[in-house]
């Protein structure tokens, strides 16, 4: 079995690092939030009785 050179290897490593790269970015950037409305920014508020 033929051994590969180093400097193949290294291109290999920079050619997945790239893929990575830009599939990390294509994700991160194709989600979209929903921006919260005023409704849903309402937050009901209980009173807490401790009784120790």
């Amino acid at each position: 079995m033929p051994q590969m050179a180093p400097i193949t290897w290294l291109s290999l490593f920079i050619a997945f690092s790239l893929i990575l790269l830009i599939f990390n970015c294509v994700n991160y950037y194709s989600f979209k939030p929903q921006s919260p409305t005023t409704s849903s920014m309402s937050i009901s508020q209980t009173p807490l009785n401790w009784k120790w």
